[in-house]
């Protein structure tokens, strides 16, 4: 058994990853915003703690690194994210939407991390998995949506940093495309369904090791192109 926290479980692809972690037996404590809807309902239990949680909030950040300084954390998905807006830079972009969707894409994780750093100490194999996108790959020349797109290939960047920093800690961390996922935010069109999705996932969390921390991974655990 090991315990998983993950930010975002409200619905989505961290609602799917909170189902198959305590179908396991793990124990996951789980952060949301708003309204717990009527699927993580049907997950409570005593092996799921909840906690109401605004990422960009870096008071609620701390106090909840503050929270679980004492618990061993195995393992930390920051899986909370935006699309933010949709346009391009051809077209006006408001700032502010830009600057929040970096804030929640790309500062929150490195936050989190942070926070949770005792936490995941306390573990004798502490990973952190930061679920990235490949439309934040510098590989790929494609256009539209410029907020989610450098967001995404910010936090690639913040993250490999802080693997680096955190190779003598013996934290191994990664981030990871899940693939185009039927989700709200992905679209009925979308590749994959949720299920796929994170069950890659997991399955990638559970290889997780520092041989490949600092990595940018798929969903399927292959290397991903910058």
């Amino acid at each position: 058994m090991q315990t998983v926290l993950i930010s975002g479980v409200g619905r989505g692809i961290g609602l799917e990853l909170c189902r198959i972690f305590l179908s396991r037996g793990d124990k996951v404590i789980g952060t949301y915003r708003g309204n717990i809807g009527a699927a993580l309902q049907m997950l409570i239990g005593p092996h799921l703690t909840l906690v109401e949680l605004d990422v960009t909030d870096n008071v609620a950040i701390t106090e909840l690194g503050n929270k679980f300084a004492d618990t061993a954390i195995d393992l930390l998905i920051n899986n909370a994210g935006v699309i933010g807006p949709e346009g391009s830079l051809a077209q006006d972009i408001d700032s502010q939407q830009w600057l929040h969707t970096f804030h929640v894409n790309t500062i929150a994780p490195f936050q989190l991390t942070q926070a949770l750093l005792p936490a995941l100490q306390q573990s004798s194999k502490g990973r952190v998995m930061t679920l990235s996108s490949q439309m934040g790959s510098l590989h790929r020349a494609t256009t539209g949506m410029v907020a989610y797109r450098t967001s995404k290939a910010a936090v690639n960047k913040a993250m490999q940093v802080l693997a680096l920093e955190l190779t003598p800690m013996k934290i191994a961390m990664c981030m990871v495309h899940p693939g185009w996922v039927q989700t709200d935010m992905g679209g009925a069109d979308a590749d994959i369904s949720v299920v796929e999705s994170a069950q890659g996932l997991v399955k990638v969390s559970d290889q997780l090791n520092m041989d490949r921390t600092g990595q940018f991974l798929t969903w399927q655990g292959e290397v991903h192109p910058w």
